[in-house]
């Protein structure tokens, strides 16, 4: 049973791989679009100066070079430079050469007239010397005694060649002569220094002339050191603030990102795309490889589809927000597919949107443990939802989650005490919201998308039900078998872990196709006879037979849930009505002596096993497994004339065993060990239901009778 259940498993084909073709096709379709819907073409049309009707954010975290920015910094450097000069050493030496020699050449005069002896030939002579000189600079000039001179006129000379030799601007020239006497030395009197001025001072030429080459290089220079100025955009960031004026930056980050005109981010698209067929195709193959009874239900793959599109679309649409991804209740889908699918498949479904929450908040790796992690608190809260009590207990396990994983990222420096707090209401809001979701929700979900929840369960159950109430009246043999069967299969569903009360309501209905034709089964005839004895065997077992068709006709006039109509054929399967098909081999072989003879055998054989076979399917779940097995079992060990326990541990084995070897079990997930289990429920079971009892003696019976019919009926 156990190979053949894993060959199965394993074998992947055509019919899987179209289902999963179109149900990848259209998730991914459909997750792409959602993730990339900020990405669709579309031009935000402003110019510098424009006031923002809307705000506008960073679709991605870019590094951003400014031309703007960056040529005013350059024209800045450019400024900055001053005019260049073309100045040459070996040109400034010549220059001052031919200066010292016309200061030589204008101080000849002056030397010999300090040479003549008299000071009135000197006073003479100095008067005709120095046209230039100022009345002030010519009365020091003849108040100056021979070696007053000499000092003053080799300091005039020193000075000049200094001053020359060194580089000297046109621009400068002024300056530098304004300033000539602080150049002389303090051996000089001010009169004496300001006479030496004004000798130097005209014979001061430039020797550096402006070049427009050397400064239009400099500047290029100076501007081609400027760094780009870059800016770090980072996903999410407010480009432009709605109402406030654009400045010609932001409309070159605008440009940046390309949202000034409506262009296609390929890139990103194809990121968002990529990501989408990951998580839809690992999603498909992990529910192929280990949830094949959902695998082939199109309505539970649709159920997981639709959680993760509209899920996925909700952190979408508050992705780049500081706090308000954190109120999203997605803890509420968790629950949901748990209640409605299963454990497994929710902590899947929750993996998955734990991922997209964090890629649509900027990589965000605590988004993503939010999600995951408070998810999953839920699901191992909420276990089959069957009480209120169990969704508020659930709601304050993800609040507990969702607060430690926010805290652990605050105290790893994400963000400080208020920002923690605020998180903290957030996950408050974020825990109680999935709770009310997934209660106001998942009975609705469960119903639109064919899947049975606990309440309709409960519901079904009740004895007030109009299918129950026909069966007790109608049927009362077939009812009161539906409830020893029910009474088994939820022992043993309980034994192995399955559905205990999906198994019992199922064995409420599975009996209800009898309603049709009451008489024709044994427990419903009383003392009547039976019209079996005289049909041939091949027409009674096409009567049991029918029960199954008219079940499933009655169901679903009765409106019952799919999954619980489906119990109906599964509980025979295709299992052999034994005793019609051992009725027909014998009156087949009694012509030729019965079956002890060959030829009584050989006609026994050409009997069409088929024709006393149910028409299936085999259970296809563990619970549709253990209703065949209480079904059979309830019905035999009722007929054993001898109840004890000897006698129904023999029976039970000898029910399960042939089951096993008819193969029945072969498409459900029902183990050895699961067997071993359901056969020891099933006898703690029965022997609870057949015990024995005190035989009280005839006398005793007739006084106890007296006795309560002198007290009353009401006794």
């Amino acid at each position: 049973m156990l190979s053949r259940r894993l060959d199965r498993v394993a074998a992947f084909t055509r019919r899987d791989a179209v289902r999963l073709v179109v149900a990848a096709a259209l998730l991914v379709t459909g997750l792409g679009a959602v993730l990339s819907i900020d990405d669709l073409p579309r031009a935000v049309d402003l110019q510098p100066g424009d006031l923002a009707s809307a705000e506008v954010r960073a679709p991605r975290t870019i590094v951003f070079a400014s031309a703007s920015e960056t040529a005013a910094a350059r024209q800045a450097a450019r400024d900055a430079v001053p005019p260049q000069y073309d100045f040459r050493a070996e040109t400034a030496a010549a220059l001052t050469r031919r200066q010292l020699d016309a200061l030589a050449l204008e101080l000849k005069p002056v030397d010999a007239a300090f040479a003549l002896p008299t000071p009135e030939e000197r006073a003479t002579a100095l008067a005709a010397v120095l046209p230039v000189l100022a009345p002030d600079g010519r009365k020091t000039l003849v108040a100056l005694a021979p070696e007053r001179w000499a000092l003053v006129s080799a300091e005039a000379a020193r000075v000049l060649g200094l001053v020359q030799r060194a580089e000297l601007r046109d621009a400068e020239l002024e300056p530098v002569r304004r300033d000539l006497g602080e150049r002389f030395s303090a051996a000089l009197t001010d009169g004496e220094r300001a006479l030496a001025t004004e000798i130097v001072a005209p014979l001061l030429v430039p020797n550096a002339t402006y070049s427009e080459a050397l400064t239009v290089d400099a500047r290029d220079a100076a501007a081609a050191a400027i760094a780009p100025v870059s800016y770090t955009i980072r996903q999410g960031e407010v480009i432009v603030e709605a109402g406030k004026q654009v400045t010609p930056l932001e409309i070159e980050k605008l440009q940046a990102f390309g949202l000034t005109e409506a262009r296609l981010d390929v890139a990103r698209l194809a990121g968002w795309f990529l990501l989408a067929a990951l998580v839809v195709v690992l999603l498909l193959a992990w529910t192929w490889r280990y949830r094949q009874e959902l695998w082939h239900r199109a309505r539970a793959l649709a159920l997981l589809g639709l959680v993760l599109l509209l899920v996925a679309l909700v952190y979408k649409l508050t992705a780049g927000r500081s706090i308000l991804p954190f109120f999203v209740p997605g803890a509420g889908a968790s629950m949901l597919v748990a209640i409605l699918l299963g454990a497994g498949p929710a902590t899947m479904i929750t993996a998955m949107l734990a991922i997209l929450a964090g890629a649509t908040n900027g990589l965000s790796l605590e988004v993503a443990a939010y999600v995951f992690l408070g998810g999953l608190s839920g699901i191992v809260a909420v276990r089959r939802g069957d009480r209120i009590a169990i969704f508020l207990q659930a709601g304050l396990a993800i609040v507990v989650a969702n607060v430690v994983v926010v805290s652990i990222f605050s105290l790893l420096g994400a963000r400080d005490l208020t920002g923690m707090l605020q998180l903290w209401g957030a996950s408050l809001g974020a825990g109680v919201g999935s709770a009310i979701s997934a209660v106001g929700t998942f009975q609705v979900v469960g119903n639109l998308f064919g899947i049975l929840t606990v309440f309709q369960l409960l519901e079904l159950a009740n004895p007030s039900q109009a299918l129950l109430r026909r069966l007790l009246l109608e049927t009362p043999g077939t009812y009161h078998h539906s409830l020893m069967v029910g009474n088994l299969a939820e022992r043993a569903a309980e034994a192995i872990g399955a559905d205990p009360l999906l198994a019992r309501v199922a064995a409420y209905y599975h009996d209800i196709g009898k309603l049709a034709n009451p008489g024709a089964f044994i427990e419903n005839q009383a003392n009547a006879g039976n019209p079996h004895d005289e049909l041939p065997p091949e027409v009674s077992a096409q009567v049991l037979k029918a029960h199954v068709v008219d079940g499933i006709d009655i169901a679903y006039r009765a409106r019952l849930p799919r999954p619980l109509i489906a119990f109906i054929p599964q509980h025979h399967g295709t299992a052999r009505i034994s005793f019609f098909w051992a009725k027909a081999r014998e009156q087949a072989a009694a012509p030729f002596g019965g079956l002890e003879t060959a030829a009584g055998r050989a006609a026994a054989d050409a009997i069409d096993d088929r024709r006393f076979r149910h028409n299936g399917p085999r259970p296809q779940s563990r619970e549709a497994a253990i209703l065949m097995l209480a079904d059979g079992v309830e019905a035999a060990v009722r007929s054993l004339a001898s109840q004890d326990e000897a006698t129904i541990r023999a029976m039970v084995a000898q029910i399960i065993e042939e089951r096993l070897e008819d193969g029945q079990f072969d498409e459900c997930d029902l183990t050895l060990r699961d067997v071993e289990r359901v056969r020891e429920a099933f006898v703690v079971q029965l022997l609870g239901m057949y015990h024995q009892r005190i035989a009280y003696p005839q006398n005793k019976v007739v006084e106890l009778e007296a006795r309560r019919n002198a007290v009353g009926p009401g006794a």
